[in-house]
C-alpha cells in the first residue's frame, strides 16, 4: 500500500523518526494523499443531499450580496486549482519543457483536477442552500470549509519550514498559487459562517431569532443571547415571548398526529373485534359490550336482561382488554420519526466519543509515567481531550434538544387529541370519566408521555454503553471484569422488584390524587352551600382522610426509593472492589497500576450513568403504560352517533321524530318510549309536564345527545338551544352573544333590545365589553338566562330548542321576552320553535302543545283543543288554573296592544347594585382596582401605572371603563428571586433536625468517596515500589480491606440521609397541605368569585404534586451534586496545586452563568405554568358546555381556540427547553475546561508528580462536566420548583372570615323563638365602594312568614347574605332572639339558621352524605324528611337506596330532584328561622305546589323570609318587604299593598296579573321576582 502511494506522491510516504524529535512534522506524500481527502470525502458526502434540492422547485430567493461573494471565491479557488493544473502540464509537456527530465508523480495531476471539480461542487451546494426556503446557511459547507482549513495548515507550516531552512523557495509558482489558495479558503470558511438573511426571514427573525441563526449559533444556542439578557434585566412576560417555528406550532403537530392515529386505531379495533369474534361466548346473543366499538345498537330482550347483568359482573374482569389497546405507541412512533432517528443518530455519536476520554487519560497516564516521552505529546493528548470533550457537548445537546422537543411535540399532541376527542365522546364513554379525570388526562398523563420520550433512546443506548465499556474493561484487566459483571448483574432483578413495588404503590397514589381532587372541586363548586351549612368541617376531615392514606403510601414509596438508592451508591463501589480485588488475587504477577486502575475507573464512571438510569427508565416506562391505558381507553371510547340525526332538507316537517326510544345511556331504562313527533316549519310547540317526565330529555334526544334505541329523527336546517341552566363562556358579554358569528350591528342590536339586555349593559361596567367571570359568576340568574336567549336569536337557525329560558327572569321580562322574541309577533316569529315551559300563561300563545308523562307523549293539539279534551293537560290546568279564562281574554287583549313603552321604561334593574351575593357588577370594578394595585407591585421595573380611584361605578363616561371590565385579574405571578424566606419555610416544615442530619450523612458520604479514591491512588504506587518483587500478600488484603470498607460506608450513609430526608419532606407535605386547605375554606365568598376555580385547583393538583414529589428529589440530587463538586475542585487542587489559580475566574464565570440562567428559566417556568391554566379552564368551560357546543356545530371553533391556548403555552415551552441547552453547552465548555487545565497542569509538572494523582485528578475533572451541570440544573429546578411552595403559602396565607367558633357562644336552643331586629343596617361589598343597604330599620317577630321582592338589584339577596354574615356590616347589627349575630362564631351562627339557595348545589357522594354530611341524624329521620320532601318513592325505587351516588354536581338527578333535595336538607336542619332564596326557579308547578305545602305545614312554627320568585306563592305571608335599591319602601301585609294604587307592589302586581285585593293564581307562573 505505502509502495504505491510513494510512487503516487514521487515521494516517501512515511517515517517514524519524523515524530520521534522535539520539533515534529509529517511527511509531505502524507499531507499531499490523506489530509487533501479527507475534507473533500466529507464535501462529496454531503453532495448528494445538496443537489436533491437542486432539482426540487423552488421559489428563488434574491441574490444577496453574501451570495456573489460567496461564489466569486468559489471561482477563484476554481480558477487557483486550474492554474495548477496548467502549470504542471506546461512544465511536463510545454515547449520548454525538458523531455528527459524525470516527469511530475501523478499526485501534481490529480490534486488539482479533484479540487477543481470540488470547487464546482461548492458553487452547486451554495446555491442549492439558496434555493431552500428559509435557510440562512449550510452547516455542512461550514464543516467542510473548516476541515480544509484545518488540514492545510500541515502543508501550510511544511512549506514554509522549508523555504526558511534553506533560506531560497524551491517551487515559486506553486508556494504563491498553494497561499493563494489558502487565503481564499480561510476567507471562504469566515464568510460561510455568516448568515445570509433574505427578506421573508428577516421579517420572520423580529418575531424568532431563530429564523437567522447560522450554524454556529445554532449549535452554541446563541442565538437564545438576547432573551437570557432581557430576563436578567427585567422578568420576562408573556409579551416577551418570541413566535413559535411553523413545525412547532400545534397545528402542524396535531395534523399529522391526527391522520396516522386514524389508520392505528382503525388496525386497533378491527384486531379487538378478531379477538372478540374467537368462540368465546356460549349464550346465543353476544355481550352488550362487544358491540361496544362498532356503534350498533343493541336491543336487548326483556329475558335477557337479568343474565345480562350477572354477566356484566363477570365481564368487568374482562372488560380491561375491551378496548383497542396498544395503538398509542405506534402512532406517536410514526408521526416524529424524523425527530427519532435523528436524535437516535446524535446519540449514537455521542456514545461512542464518550469512551474516547478513558483511552486518552490512559496515554495520559503512561505519559506521566514515561518520562523519556517528547513533551509534545503530553500538549497534543490535553488538546484532545479538550476537542473530544467539545464535541461530545456539542452533539449532547444537539441530542437533548431535539428530545424535548419530542416531548413538547408529543404532550402537545395528545391534549390536542384529548381536547378533540372530549367533543364528540359519547354519553356511555362520558360517564366512565369525570370531568376531573378528564382534565388529569391532558394534564397529567400526557405530562408522563413527554417525560418520557425525554429519555427514550436510553433504552437502545444504555445497553449499548454497557457493552462498549465491558469491551474496554476486557482489555484493561482480563477476565477478572467478570467478577464486577456478576455483582451488577444481580443487582438487576432486585431493581426490577423495586420497580414493581413502587409501581404498585405510584397506582395507589393516582388513585387517592383523583379521589381527593374530586372533593377539591366538589367543594370550591359549592363553596357557597357549605358556607351556608357550615359544613366546611365535615369536607375537610374528608379530604384530610384521603390525604392520610396518600401519604401513608407516598412514605412507603419514598423509603422503597432510599434502598434502591442506598444499592446504587453502593454499586460503583463494590464492583470497582470486585473487579480489583479479583484481578490482583488471581495471580501474583498482577499488580495494579495507575494506568489501568485511573482508566478502569473513568470506565465504570461511564457505566454507573446506564445502571443507574436502566431502573429509572422502567419505573418511568411503568408509570406511563399506566398513563397509556387511560389515554387509549378514552380515545378509542365510542363518538356520539353523528347519524342519530338525519338532515334531510326534503321532509314536509321541519322537526319530525318517528317512533323515538331514547335512554342515557345503553344500558339504562329508556327515557323517552315511542315518542312520534312532527312539526311543521315556522310553529311554535310547547312541552309540558310535571318534573321528571322527561321534557330536558325529549330536547337532548333532538341534539342526538341520547342514546337511540329504536325510532330516528329528521330536522330541517341549523339548530340553536338555550340550555336549563345558561352556559356562560369566560369571555366579554358580547362575545358572549355572538357566539364567534360575525357582527351585524344591527341585527346584534335588535337582539339584544328583544332580549331585556338594555337595561343590564348600562349596569355593566364595561357595557357589552365586560368581561363576564367563569360560568357566568357576575351576572344573576336571569341576565344568564337572557344572554343565553340571545347567543340562540343571533345565531338566527332555523329551529330553536328552548328548554325552559322564561323560568329565572323575572315576570315582567318573562313578559317581554316572550313577546318580542318568541311568542308569535317575536323575533323568531318564522322560525320553529320547541319550548319547554312551565309558565301557563304563555299557552295560549301556542300553536301547539305536547303533554310528556312519563317520558310517553299523552297528548298533542292546541290550547282550546286540549282543554276541551278533558285529559291529562286539562286536570294540570285544573289544578293550576282555576281563573284562567277571563285572564286568558285580559291577555290576549293585552298581547295585541302589546305597551313596549311600559316595560322600557321598567328597566330590570334600577340602581347599578348587585342582585345577589358577591356575584355583582360593582365587585368588577373592585377587582379592577385590586388588579391595578397587583400591577402597581410589580411595576416598579416598569414605570409606574396610573391608578385612578372609580369613585362611583357609573362613571360610564370615563374612557378608560370603555374597555370593560376585567371581573378576573390576571394570575399574579412573583417574579423576581424565589425569597430566601420560602426555603426556609419548607425547612422548618421538614424539621431542622431532619435536615441537619441528612446533610451530615451526606457529608461524611462524601469524604468517604475522596477517601476510598486517595487510597486507591496510593495502592497503585505500590506496582513501582515492588517492580519486579512479589506482591507481599497482606498488604494485597489490606488494600482490598480499607477499599471495601469505604465504599460500603458510602451505601449505608447516603441509605440513612434519604430515608431522614423522605420523613422530613412527607411532614413537610403534609403541613403545607394542611394550611392550604383549612385555610382557603375560611376564606370569605368574595375570594371565590374573582378567583377561577381553575386557580385554585391548581394549588390543589400542580403545586401540591411539586411539593410531594418533585421538591423532595430535586433538594437531595442538589445536595449531592453540590458535595460532588467540591469534593471533586478539591481532589484536583490537591494533585495541582497550581490550579487553584484557575478556579476563582472559572467561579466567577460559573456564577454569572448560572444567575443569568436561572433568571431567565424561573421566569419561562412561572409563564409556562400560569399559560397552561387557560388550557385546562377553557378545557372545563368545554365539557360543561358540550351541549351547546354541538347543538350549534361550533367544534371547529373551539378546536382552534384549543390549538391558539396551547401555542401560547407552548410560547414559554419552547424557550424554556432552549434555555436549557444554552446554559448546558455554556457549563460544558466550563467543565471541559477543567478538564484540559488539569491536564495541561499535568504535564507541565510531570516531573514532580506521581501517576497515580494524575490519573486522580483527571478523572475527577472528565466527571466533573456532567456535575457542574447538574448542580445548575438542579438549583435552577429547586428554585423552580420551590415556588410551588410560594404559591401554597399565598394562598394559605389569604385573610380569613370572621372565627368560626368564639368564646361568646349562643345557648345550644338558640334561636328559640326566631325575632330578627335589623337596626339601621348598612352594608357595603368592600370599603371603598357605595353601600348596597341603606340602614334597613325593621322587626320580624317569631313565627312570622315574611316576603321578599323587588327589583333585580334591589338588594333582595344582599339581605340574606348579610343574616348568614357571607357579608360583613359597615353599620347597625342584627339581632337574632336579642343576641347580635356579629359577635357569634360564623359556624355558630350559621348553623342554627336554614336556606334553601337559589342554584340547587349537590356534592358527589352519597344522597346520605348530601344530607347529612356530619352522621348526626339516623336514617329514620333521613327517610321521614325525604317523605316530607316528596321524594320517599324515588329514593326507594333506587338500587342503593340512601347509598345512591351522586355524581358530580348531581348530574344524574333532574333540577326539580336536586331543588327537593335542598329541601330535604333544610327540614333536617330543624332550625326556627328558614330563608328561601328564589328556590322554585327551575320547578314545574305540581313540584312548586309540592314545595310551598311542605313549607307551610313543616315550617309553621318557623320564621320564614321568602325572597319571592312567583307573586303569588307570598300572598298568604304574614307581611311583604318591598326593596328598592337598598332601601325598604314599603312592609305590611299583602291585602294592604295591593290596595295601595301607588305603591312598587301593585305596579308588580299588576304587572303579574294579580287583582288588587284578589288573591287568585296568577296567569304569569314562569315568573320569578
Amino acid at each position: 500500500m505505502s509502495a504505491a502511494l510513494e510512487e503516487y506522491c514521487g515521494s516517501i510516504f512515511w517515517n517514524a523518526s519524523y515524530l520521534q524529535r522535539p520539533d515534529p512534522d509529517l511527511p509531505i506524500c502524507v499531507e499531499q494523499t490523506v489530509l487533501v481527502w479527507l475534507p473533500l470525502a466529507f464535501l462529496w458526502l454531503c453532495a448528494p443531499w445538496h443537489f436533491a434540492n437542486l432539482c426540487k422547485k423552488a421559489a428563488k430567493a434574491p441574490l444577496s450580496k453574501l451570495y456573489i461573494c460567496k461564489q466569486v471565491v468559489s471561482g477563484l479557488l476554481f480558477l487557483t486549482a486550474i492554474a495548477e493544473l496548467a502549470l504542471t502540464l506546461a512544465e511536463d509537456y510545454g515547449p520548454s519543457s525538458d523531455s528527459t527530465a524525470q516527469k511530475h508523480p501523478a499526485v501534481l495531476y490529480t490534486n488539482p483536477v479533484l479540487f477543481a471539480v470540488s470547487w464546482i461542487v461548492v458553487m452547486l451546494c451554495q446555491e442549492s442552500v439558496r434555493r431552500r426556503p428559509r435557510a440562512v446557511d449550510s452547516g455542512s459547507l461550514f464543516v467542510f470549509w473548516l476541515l480544509q482549513v484545518l488540514c492545510a495548515i500541515f502543508q501550510f507550516q511544511t512549506l514554509l519550514r522549508d523555504a526558511l531552512n534553506k533560506e531560497e523557495i524551491a517551487d515559486l509558482p506553486r508556494f504563491c498559487l498553494f497561499y493563494i489558495s489558502y487565503g481564499l479558503q480561510l476567507i471562504a470558511w469566515v464568510l460561510s459562517a455568516i448568515a445570509d438573511v433574505s427578506p421573508e426571514v428577516k421579517r420572520i427573525s423580529q418575531m424568532n431569532p431563530e429564523a437567522r441563526a447560522t450554524f454556529l449559533s445554532r449549535i452554541t444556542f446563541n442565538w437564545f443571547n438576547s432573551m437570557v439578557i432581557k430576563g436578567y434585566k427585567r422578568p420576562l412576560v408573556q409579551e416577551d415571548m418570541w413566535d413559535l417555528n411553523e413545525k412547532d406550532s400545534s397545528q402542524a403537530i396535531c395534523q399529522g398526529f391526527e391522520d396516522i392515529m386514524a389508520i392505528e386505531l382503525k388496525k386497533a379495533r378491527s384486531s379487538l373485534q378478531k379477538k372478540r369474534n374467537k368462540p368465546k361466548t356460549k349464550d346465543g346473543h353476544q355481550n352488550g359490550l362487544a358491540k361496544g366499538v362498532s356503534q350498533d345498537v343493541l336491543v336487548m330482550e326483556e329475558t335477557g336482561k337479568k343474565k345480562e347483568k350477572k354477566k356484566k359482573k363477570k365481564e368487568k374482569k374482562d372488560s380491561e382488554s375491551e378496548y383497542p389497546n396498544s395503538w398509542l405507541v405506534p402512532t406517536i412512533a410514526k408521526t416524529f420519526k424524523g425527530v427519532l432517528l435523528e436524535s437516535a443518530f446524535f446519540k449514537l455519536i455521542q456514545d461512542l466519543l464518550s469512551f474516547a476520554s478513558p483511552q486518552l487519560l490512559k496515554l495520559m497516564i503512561s505519559f506521566t509515567q514515561d518520562k523519556s516521552s517528547q513533551a509534545w505529546t503530553g500538549y497534543l493528548y490535553a488538546v484532545l481531550l479538550l476537542v473530544v470533550a467539545f464535541l461530545q457537548s456539542v452533539i449532547l445537546q444537539q441530542y437533548f434538544q431535539r428530545c424535548f422537543i419530542l416531548g413538547m411535540k408529543v404532550r402537545t399532541a395528545l391534549m390536542a387529541a384529548v381536547y378533540k376527542k372530549a367533543l364528540v365522546v359519547s354519553n356511555d364513554s362520558r360517564k366512565e370519566s369525570t370531568a376531573g379525570e378528564i382534565v388529569n388526562l391532558m394534564s397529567a398523563d400526557a405530562q408522563r408521555f413527554n417525560d418520557v420520550t425525554n429519555f427514550i433512546h436510553l433504552l437502545w443506548s444504555c445497553p449499548l454503553q454497557i457493552a462498549l465499556a465491558i469491551a474496554f474493561l476486557w482489555i484493561e484487566l482480563g477476565p477478572s471484569v467478570l467478577a464486577g459483571l456478576l455483582v451488577m448483574v444481580l443487582m438487576v432483578p432486585i431493581n426490577g422488584w423495586l420497580a414493581t413495588k413502587s409501581r404498585g404503590f405510584q397506582m395507589e397514589n393516582m388513585k387517592f390524587k383523583d379521589k381527593r381532587m374530586k372533593i377539591v372541586n366538589d367543594i370550591l363548586n359549592g363553596i357557597k352551600v357549605l358556607k351556608y351549612y357550615a359544613w366546611e368541617s365535615s369536607f375537610e376531615a374528608q379530604v384530610q382522610e384521603i390525604r392520610e392514606q396518600e401519604l401513608k403510601v407516598m412514605r412507603k414509596f419514598a423509603y422503597l426509593s432510599s434502598v434502591s438508592t442506598f444499592i446504587f451508591s453502593c454499586a460503583p463501589a463494590i464492583v470497582s472492589l470486585a473487579t480489583f480485588a479479583v484481578f490482583v488475587s488471581v495471580s501474583p504477577n498482577n499488580i495494579l497500576d495507575a494506568e489501568k486502575a485511573f482508566t478502569s475507573i473513568s470506565l465504570f464512571n461511564i457505566l454507573r450513568f446506564p445502571l443507574a438510569m436502566l431502573p429509572q427508565l422502567i419505573s418511568i416506562m411503568v408509570q406511563t403504560a399506566v398513563s397509556k391505558k387511560r389515554l387509549e381507553k378514552f380515545l378509542s371510547g365510542d363518538d356520539l352517533d353523528t347519524m342519530a340525526i338525519a338532515r334531510d332538507d326534503s321532509h314536509s316537517a321541519a322537526v319530525s321524530m318517528t317512533e323515538g326510544t331514547y335512554a342515557w345511556e345503553r344500558d339504562t331504562e329508556p327515557v323517552l318510549k315511542n315518542v312520534s313527533l312532527d312539526i311543521k316549519p315556522g310553529r311554535l310547540v310547547a312541552v309540558v309536564g310535571a318534573v321528571g317526565s322527561g321534557k330536558t330529555s325529549l330536547i337532548s334526544a333532538l341534539l342526538g345527545e341520547l342514546h337511540s334505541l329504536k325510532g330516528r329523527i329528521n330536522i330541517k336546517g341549523s339548530v340553536a338551544f338555550v340550555p336549563q341552566q345558561a352556559w356562560i363562556q369566560n369571555a366579554t358579554l358580547k362575545d358572549n352573544v355572538l357566539f364567534g358569528s360575525d357582527v351585524n350591528e344591527e341585527r346584534y342590536r335588535s337582539v339584544v333590545e328583544g332580549c331585556a339586555l338594555g337595561p343590564d349593559l348600562d349596569l355593566l361596567p364595561g357595557r357589552d365589553q365586560t368581561e363576564i367571570g367563569e360560568k357566568g359568576i357576575n351576572l344573576s340568574g336571569g341576565q344568564k338566562q337572557r344572554v343565553s336567549l340571545a347567543r340562540a336569536v343571533y345565531s338566527s337557525a332555523d329551529v330553536y330548542l328552548l328548554d325552559d329560558p322564561l323560568s329565572a327572569v323575572d315576570s315582567h321580562v318573562g313578559k317581554h321576552l316572550f313577546e318580542r322574541v318568541i311568542g308569535p309577533k317575536g323575533l323568531l316569529k318564522d322560525k320553529t320553535r320547541i319550548l319547554v315551559t312551565h309558565g301557563i300563561s304563555f299557552l295560549p300563545y301556542v300553536d301547539e302543545i305536547v303533554v310528556l308523562v312519563n317520558g310517553v307523549v299523552s297528548e298533542v293539539g292546541s290550547y282550546d283543543g286540549l282543554r276541551a279534551s278533558k285529559g291529562a293537560f286539562s286536570e294540570f290546568l285544573e289544578t293550576y288554573g282555576k281563573d284562567e279564562s277571563s285572564n286568558a281574554n285580559a291577555n290576549k287583549a293585552s298581547a295585541q296592544e302589546s305597551d313596549f313603552e311600559q316595560i322600557d321604561m321598567l328597566p330590570e334593574g334600577l340602581e347599578p347594585q348587585a342582585d345577589g351575593s358577591p356575584e355583582d357588577i360593582v365587585s368588577s370594578t373592585l377587582k379592577r382596582e385590586n388588579s391595578l394595585r397587583h400591577s402597581q407591585r410589580h411595576s416598579k421595573q416598569n414605570g409606574s401605572v396610573s391608578l385612578r380611584k372609580s369613585s362611583s361605578v357609573r362613571s360610564k363616561k370615563d374612557s378608560d371603563d370603555k374597555k370593560g371590565q376585567r371581573l378576573i385579574e390576571k394570575e399574579a405571578m412573583e417574579t423576581g428571586r424565589v425569597k430566601f424566606s420560602v426555603y426556609l419555610q419548607y425547612l422548618r416544615s421538614m424539621g431542622w433536625c431532619l435536615v441537619t442530619w441528612s446533610f451530615l450523612f451526606y457529608f461524611i458520604q462524601n469524604v468517604a468517596i475522596i477517601g476510598q479514591n486517595l487510597w486507591l491512588s496510593d495502592w497503585t504506587d505500590d506496582s513501582v515500589k515492588y517492580f519486579n518483587t512479589t506482591y507481599p500478600n497482606h498488604i494485597r488484603d489490606t488494600r482490598i480491606g480499607v477499599f471495601g470498607a469505604l465504599g460500603v460506608a458510602q451505601g449505608f450513609l447516603v441509605f440513612l440521609g434519604t430515608i431522614l430526608l423522605a420523613d422530613g419532606s412527607i411532614s413537610a407535605s403534609r403541613s403545607l397541605h394542611t394550611s392550604l386547605l383549612s385555610n382557603i375554606l375560611k376564606v370569605p365568598m368574595v375570594f371565590f368569585d374573582t378567583t377561577p376555580s381553575g386557580r385554585i385547583v391548581n394549588r390543589f393538583a400542580k403545586d401540591i404534586f411539586t411539593v410531594d414529589e418533585m421538591i423532595p428529589m430535586s433538594f437531595r440530587s442538589w445536595i449531592l451534586c453540590l458535595l460532588g463538586v467540591l469534593g471533586t475542585l478539591f481532589v484536583i487542587c490537591l494533585a495541582t496545586p497550581i490550579f487553584t489559580a484557575v478556579v476563582v475566574p472559572m467561579a466567577v464565570i460559573y456564577y454569572f452563568v448560572q444567575r443569568f440562567y436561572v433568571a431567565t428559566s424561573r421566569q419561562l417556568r412561572r409563564l409556562d405554568s400560569v399559560s397552561r391554566s387557560p388550557i385546562y379552564s377553557h378545557f372545563g368551560e368545554t365539557v360543561s358546555g358540550l351541549s351547546v357546543i354541538r347543538a350549534y356545530g361550533h367544534q371547529q371553533r373551539f378546536l382552534k381556540q384549543n390549538e391558539d391556548t396551547i401555542d401560547q403555552n407552548l410560547k414559554s415551552v419552547y424557550p424554556w427547553i432552549v434555555s436549557n441547552r444554552w446554559l448546558a453547552m455554556r457549563l460544558e465548555s466550563l467543565g471541559n475546561l477543567v478538564v484540559f487545565f488539569s491536564a495541561l497542569f499535568a504535564v507541565i509538572s510531570r516531573d514532580s508528580l506521581n501517576s497515580g494523582l494524575v490519573g486522580l485528578s483527571i478523572s475527577y475533572a472528565l466527571n466533573v462536566t456532567q456535575t457542574l451541570n447538574w448542580l445548575v440544573r438542579m438549583t435552577s429546578e429547586l428554585e423552580t420548583n420551590i415556588v410551588a411552595v410560594e404559591r401554597v403559602r399565598e394562598y394559605a396565607e389569604i385573610k380569613n372570615e370572621a372565627p368560626w367558633i368564639t368564646t361568646n357562644r349562643p345557648p345550644d336552643d338558640w334561636p328559640t323563638d326566631g325575632n330578627i331586629n335589623f337596626e339601621n343596617y348598612k352594608v357595603r361589598y368592600r370599603p371603598e365602594l357605595e353601600l348596597i343597604l341603606h340602614g334597613i330599620t325593621c322587626d320580624i317577630q317569631s313565627t312570622e312568614k315574611i316576603g321578599i321582592v323587588g327589583r333585580t338589584g334591589a338588594g333582595k339577596s344582599s339581605l340574606t347574605n348579610c343574616l348568614f354574615r357571607i357579608i360583613e356590616a359597615s353599620e347597625g347589627q342584627i339581632l337574632v332572639d336579642g343576641i347580635d349575630i356579629s359577635t357569634l362564631g360564623l359556624h355558630d351562627l350559621r348553623s342554627r339558621l336554614t336556606i334553601i339557595p337559589q342554584d340547587p348545589v349537590l356534592f358527589s357522594g352519597t344522597l346520605r352524605m348530601n344530607l347529612d354530611p356530619f352522621e348526626k341524624s339516623s336514617d329514620e329521620e333521613i327517610w321521614t324528611v325525604l317523605e316530607l320532601a316528596h321524594l320517599k318513592d324515588y329514593v326507594r325505587g333506587l338500587p342503593t337506596g340512601l347509598q345512591h351516588v351522586v355524581s358530580e354536581g348531581g348530574e344524574n338527578l333532574s333540577v326539580g330532584q336536586r331543588q327537593l333535595l335542598c329541601l330535604a336538607r333544610a327540614l333536617l336542619r330543624k332550625s326556627r328561622i328558614l330563608i328561601l332564596d328564589e328556590a322554585t326557579a327551575a320547578v314545574d308547578l305540581e313540584t312548586d305546589d309540592l314545595i310551598q305545602n311542605t313549607i307551610r305545614t313543616e315550617f309553621s312554627h318557623c320564621t320564614v323570609l321568602t325572597i319571592a320568585h312567583r307573586l303569588n306563592t307570598i300572598l298568604d305571608s304574614s307581611r311583604v318587604m318591598v326593596l328598592d335599591s337598598g332601601k325598604i319602601v314599603e312592609f305590611d301585609s299583602p291585602s294592604v299593598l295591593l290596595n295601595n294604587k301607588q305603591g312598587h307592589f301593585y305596579a308588580m302586581a299588576k304587572d303579574a296579573g294579580i287583582r288588587g285585593g284578589e288573591t287568585s293564581k296568577p296567569t304569569n307562573m314562569s315568573t320569578d321576582l
